[in-house]
């Protein structure tokens, strides 16, 4: 029996996360034993769990290599892709902000209070935000302040306010400050009007001010006294705040790309034919659909029942997606913000808090439909780096190459000098060819561009 510690869990002296022969266990510390036995004993744990809220675990007997100081050993239901709050579309984060308010309000109905509101804490299981740290919670002490408040500010309001009054791509400052967006850095960059609005200007604004004053001072916020009521109301404005915040996803350049597109409709009918065809070939359990836009070629995955993610850098085309995958009730298909020619990176204490993007791979099955020509001409990407970088995050790939010819690719080249010579089907076939084997290449009907099906090489 092995055990491996995660390098992302080692903050919380009440427990810790490790795998055990490959699969995820959390261990409860014996500090941690009276707020576990409240938690299970009040209610509050199968209230949660069956609002969806909490991911279900279940209690398994410690083993001769448990140290003392462990009480319990539980094996939580696993989380199917791990996302991380730079990588949500503003929904998402806004929905993952509502769901850790209806936790708190939940875990004072049964005595106990969040003592974390990390958005690292909420992770999207079949479409919906849930917690899975099981050791967020401790016992309520009556007029005892929400020591998790301030978090929760820098983790949901101040970057859901930037992308609701400034820009959406201003949610990216999680991946830069991974403890929350600063308050005064917030404040600072929102504009004027803001402040108008009684609550932003309260919890986050004024918030700020408050920070800077007291920066340098002691303050034992045990001394502090908050009714159960007051504390209560505090959690309400939050709701209420949060869920005015609005964001509408329109004016990119890539968020209508399907009512632009040059294929007739024939082409497009045939398209989806072979990329169903090539799915269905590949039998995946899971798809990383890169440069997803909205999600029409995802869905041929996760309409078959497959563990789908749908990447692009679109912010609003990400948001379009979440939104409909939201309305529809999906639950095999989670979109997200990623920009593949800059991918997140591992992050945080010695580079190993948060995972990168190929560290959460390989991918049964990666989809790059229209997308090369924007890697290779547009971000001037060498085919055989294109090649390597997909070669190490999934085992097949379904690819469509685009010919120079194209008007959509001729549309690129207008405005600037064509220096890609080596820009052809011959040159891009021969350097995925050293990477993956190339099974199968159809033409697009009433196309010039072809769909391939690739299946990594072993070493």
């Amino acid at each position: 029996m092995s055990d491996q510690d995660l390098p992302s869990s080692f903050r919380d002296p009440s427990g810790s996360l490790f795998l055990r022969d490959g699969v995820l266990h959390r261990r409860v510390n014996r500090v941690y034993q009276e707020h576990y036995d409240h938690l299970m004993g009040s209610g509050l744990y199968h209230a949660l769990v069956g609002a969806g809220l909490l991911v279900p675990h279940e209690e398994v007997p410690p083993s001769a290599v448990d140290a003392a100081p462990c009480y319990k050993i539980l094996r939580p239901e696993p989380v199917g892709f791990i996302s991380y709050p730079y990588e949500w579309c503003f929904s998402q984060l806004q929905d993952a902000a509502l769901a850790t308010l209806a936790i708190q309000e939940t875990a004072l109905d049964h005595g106990m209070c969040l003592k974390d509101a990390s958005a690292y804490n909420i992770q999207f299981r079949n479409g919906k935000p849930v917690l899975i740290d099981t050791l967020s919670f401790e016992r309520y002490e009556p007029g005892r302040p929400w020591v998790a408040y301030r978090q929760f500010c820098q983790h949901f309001v101040a970057p859901l306010a930037l992308m609701a009054y400034a820009d959406a791509r201003l949610g990216q400052l999680l991946r830069v400050h991974i403890d929350g967006i600063p308050l005064d850095l917030a404040s600072r960059l929102l504009p004027r009007r803001s402040r108008l609005s009684p609550s932003l200007y309260v919890h986050l604004h004024l918030h700020a001010r408050v920070q800077q004053r007291f920066a340098e001072r002691t303050v034992d916020a045990k001394r502090r006294q908050v009714s159960p009521a007051a504390l209560r109301g505090l959690v309400g404005m939050l709701k209420s705040l949060v869920g005015r915040l609005k964001w509408k996803p329109d004016g990119t350049a890539w968020s209508d790309y399907y009512h632009q597109t040059n294929y007739s409709p024939a082409a497009a009918r045939d398209k989806r034919r072979l990329v169903e065809r090539f799915v269905d070939a590949v039998t995946p359990k899971t798809v990383w659909d890169l440069g997803a836009n909205v999600g029409l070629y995802s869905r041929i995955a996760s309409d078959r029942g497959i563990h789908t993610i749908a990447f692009d850098a679109d912010p609003a085309a990400v948001e379009k997606n979440y939104v409909q995958c939201r309305e529809a009730g999906e639950t095999h298909l989670l979109p997200l913000v990623l920009d593949l020619t800059n991918p997140s990176p591992a992050l945080g204490w010695a580079n190993q808090e948060r995972m990168s993007l190929r560290a959460r791979g390989p991918a049964d099955l990666a989809l790059a439909l229209a997308l090369v020509h924007h890697l290779a001409i547009g971000n001037n990407v060498p085919f055989a780096s294109i090649a390597r970088f997909f070669a190490s995050i999934c085992e097949a790939l379904v690819i469509e190459f685009v010919p120079k010819h194209d008007s959509q690719l001729q549309r690129m080249l207008a405005s600037r000098e064509d220096v890609f010579p080596d820009y052809t089907q011959e040159s891009f076939e021969r350097a995925f060819g050293e990477h993956f084997l190339i099974e199968t290449s159809e033409p697009i009907a009433e196309s010039q561009r072809t769909v391939h099906l690739m299946r990594r090489k072993r070493a």
